[in-house]
């Protein structure tokens, strides 16, 4: 396999759709040698769930069959990648790579896991789709990358997705999880962040996609996120735990997980008469994972140190099966037999050449040791001859670098050069104080200095092939130590440094239950916070019998941010993190959805009111009982009349369902709402008027508040003639009269409603309550004579 670049994505995608809006995906991570199946069917026209899996996975490639079966009034899988993702490549393979049998048989021998698991003799023609996605994606990796994937190596999940919270791309840029909206306008040295950039402390590459992932797919099991949070609560009263694992961390590369997927591949190449530049590289990269995981290994005695007195299920978990685990010190104990002591993974390129090429240990291959002898001479002479430059031309400052693609070059500081540079020396090139440049004799040694390095990588890799596959028959516990070392590198160096940075008790531990209420006390913006030290905290409290809330208030007054605010708080809880709030429970959420923002989307064709119609549809397609939905401005890109009545309708069908609601709004006429609907609660953030001007306040507030005339203060602000606002003034005064009458009679013919909805409200609150039995009782004795009485 090749080295990877960095944090560039390694996910290879295999995609089909049949006539039914059906489409089956297969994600094939070369990183992690894992595969992920998913198939599920198209409910919009727009693919929102295709994008969604599409901005999860962030794949290199795209396998498509080459014919577009697409369902009527649909674009295609295929199209849709030439549309929205032009930047990832896309390749295109013949019908009959994407055979569903080929893959169930594929998927059944190479699966760590037992087959029956993934439910495929059960399932197996229901999600054909998928499978016959993992057979093209499974051909076109062992045809291109040139390799076998090992027999039970592959760790495969199947329809992962769905046991996590799902959020579709819009919400996901709404909501700024990974990126800042319009963070091209803003430049790169924007103080604002998205969340995944203010958790991004991880060390690991792995953990960073680790991280990433989990903010895109939050979990749904209560189990799983309190494990993590006691996890978390241990760290944060545990200094000398907090710390010790911190530097623990360090120890170990931080490409550990890379290393994995090189023991679960295995070239084609098996000869020893092969020799070539590309193969050399792919011996090169074998040696170096081999060096890795040697360096990692070296390291768990010292993660099992800090780790022996943890009390938490996770920490515990992870002494009791990683670091207490004997194959782990068998593994170690082979390449000890095989590889030199005091080989390290190094960073710095010609110590790693240097590293790789002496790896394994002397006398073992004859051929080998002559190999390094010649490489050991052209590097003293490299260095010999860098010696007479510098007192042959009088330039004690040349100094001789080294990159992986030129080798050795001359870099020699520009005050050094008096005069003209002398004609031996050849590709001259300025670069800052300094010029770089070489000579035909470096040129000459470097050829065989790398000649001789790809001799020692090719012979190496021969010497490692009955430790290869040692290892290979142990590969599953290499995926562990990895999936534990990325999990360690996401809670101590993200959540826990996070929240370490905070002032004391800023960030709390939230509470969860399965059907109770959603409340937040004092929450606040996780990003927008660190930027105003000001910020002004808001409550929240949605339950069963009050499932809806409509926030009013003018421009600017913070409705957006506040939206934003809540679903961040959930994102971050249901990831197992402290949350930004003085006290929370929250009902887990498996969907979010959000409609904010608006603007033409001309890629498309189409206009605002169209995309925000969109948005709309897809919500109410796909909405859940256990569903978060958060609405901003809807209706307002269209006539009033028509937007006003497409709000209304919405909100009677979002009040009809167990879903909670969130729907911000400038319509003064939607807080009718509230007098006719019992579980609809009406909200307002606090603004003053003083002068004519608007005093926000940013604070959430119970009831309507009627701000008298905002739009028609700014209209006169921006110069609007004062016979113009008069007019204005005079109209929607005569406007006001009509709907105060027609909120008065819905109040009186709805009231004996509300007053049971209200009482059921405060009964389901204390189901959930943890106080004791004596004050339970006080409080049903209470709420029998206020509702006796009226006065609820």
């Amino acid at each position: 396999m090749e080295e990877d670049g960095g944090e560039r994505s390694n996910i290879v995608i295999g995609l089909i759709e049949n006539r039914a809006k059906e489409v089956g995906m297969a994600a094939f991570d070369l990183r992690s040698a894992s595969l992920h199946l998913s198939q599920y069917i198209e409910t919009s026209s727009s693919y929102q769930n295709t994008k969604t899996l599409l901005q999860f996975f962030d794949p290199m490639m795209v396998i498509v069959p080459p014919n577009k079966f697409a369902p009527d009034g649909m674009v295609g899988v295929s199209e849709l990648l030439d549309r929205s993702y032009s930047s990832v490549k896309k390749v295109a393979m013949a019908r009959g790579c994407f055979d569903d049998t080929k893959g169930a048989v594929l998927i059944k021998s190479l699966a760590a896991k037992e087959p029956s698991a993934l439910g495929l003799d059960t399932y197996y023609k229901q999600y054909y789709l998928c499978l016959a996605a993992a057979a093209a994606t499974i051909k076109w990796i062992e045809a291109e990358k040139g390799v076998i994937v090992t027999n039970h190596s592959l760790s495969v999940t199947f329809n992962g997705s769905f046991d996590h919270m799902n959020i579709d791309a819009t919400s996901v840029q709404n909501l700024e999880i990974i990126e800042p909206l319009h963070s091209s306008l803003w430049g790169t040295t924007n103080k604002k962040r998205s969340l995944f950039h203010m958790l991004k402390t991880t060390k690991t590459i792995g953990g960073t996609r680790l991280l990433r992932a989990n903010l895109l797919q939050p979990l749904k099991d209560i189990e799983t996120i309190n494990t993590r949070l006691d996890c978390l609560d241990e760290l944060m009263s545990d200094e000398q735990l907090f710390f010790g694992l911190s530097q623990v961390l360090r120890k170990f590369p931080k490409e550990t997980d890379r290393v994995l997927c090189h023991f679960c591949f295995k070239p084609k190449k098996v000869t020893n008469e092969v020799v070539g530049a590309d193969n050399a590289r792919k011996s090169q990269v074998l040696i170096s994972s081999i060096i890795l995981l040697k360096t990692a290994l070296d390291a768990l005695p010292l993660l099992s140190k800090v780790l022996k007195s943890a009390k938490s299920f996770l920490l515990e978990n992870v002494y009791k099966n990683v670091c207490a685990n004997d194959k782990f010190a068998s593994i170690r104990k082979r390449i000890g037999e095989v590889i030199d002591e005091d080989v390290l993974h190094a960073r710095v390129p010609f110590v790693a050449r240097t590293q790789q090429c002496f790896a394994v240990k002397a006398g073992i291959d004859g051929l080998l040791d002559i190999a390094r002898r010649t490489f050991c001479d052209t590097s003293e002479a490299i260095h010999n001859l860098a010696n007479k430059y510098r007192e042959e031309f009088k330039m004690p400052n040349l100094k001789l670098p080294f990159n992986n693609r030129q080798g050795f070059y001359f870099s020699i500081p520009q005050k050094d050069i008096h005069g003209k540079l002398p004609t031996k020396f050849i590709q001259v090139l300025k670069h800052g104080n300094n010029v770089h440049c070489s000579t035909l004799e470096l040129a000459s040694l470097n050829f065989r200095n790398k000649s001789a390095a790809e001799e020692c990588y090719i012979r190496t890799e021969v010497c490692l092939e009955a430790l290869l596959d040692a290892i290979r028959q142990d590969v599953s516990v290499l995926t562990l130590l990895a999936e534990v070392l990325c999990l360690l590198d996401m809670i101590v160096n993200s959540f826990a440094h996070t929240i370490s940075t905070k002032l004391v008790d800023r960030y709390t531990r939230p509470e969860f239950t399965s059907s109770g209420p959603l409340a937040i006390d004092a929450g606040r913006h996780p990003i927008l916070e660190s930027i105003h030290n000001d910020f002004v905290p808001n409550n929240l409290f949605i339950s069963e019998a009050s499932n809806m809330v409509i926030i009013m208030g003018p421009n600017m007054s913070g409705k957006s941010t506040y939206l934003q605010q809540v679903c961040l708080i959930v994102i971050l809880a249901q990831i197992g993190c402290y949350i930004p709030a003085r006290f929370s429970t929250i009902r887990i959420v498996d969907r979010i959805f959000t409609r904010m923002g608006s603007g033409d989307n001309l890629e498309s064709n189409s206009s605002t009111f169209m995309t925000e119609m969109k948005e709309t549809a897809f919500i109410m397609q796909n909405v859940s009982q256990r569903s978060l939905i958060i609405m901003d401005e809807l209706g307002r890109a269209t006539s009033s009349s028509d937007g006003f009545a497409i709000a209304w309708s919405c909100c009677e069908h979002l009040l009809s369902l167990k879903a909670y609601t969130i729907f911000a709004t400038h319509m003064e006429n939607l807080s009718e709402l509230a007098t006719i609907y019992p579980n609809a609660k009406l909200l307002h953030l606090d603004v003053d008027v003083k002068n004519n001007r608007l005093d926000f306040k940013f604070q959430l507030m119970d009831g309507p508040r009627h701000v008298p005339h905002y739009g028609l203060l700014l209209a006169e602000v921006a110069g609007l003639p004062s016979s113009v606002i008069e007019t204005a003034r005079s109209i929607t005064s005569k406007i006001k009269e009509k709907e105060i009458e027609q909120m008065e009679v819905n109040c009186q013919q709805y009231q004996q409603l509300r007053m049971l909805y209200h009482a059921a409200q405060r009964l389901i609150c204390l189901k959930y309550s943890s106080q004791d039995e004596d004050s339970i009782r006080q409080a049903l004795h209470n709420l029998k004579e206020n509702y006796e009485n009226g006065t609820l």
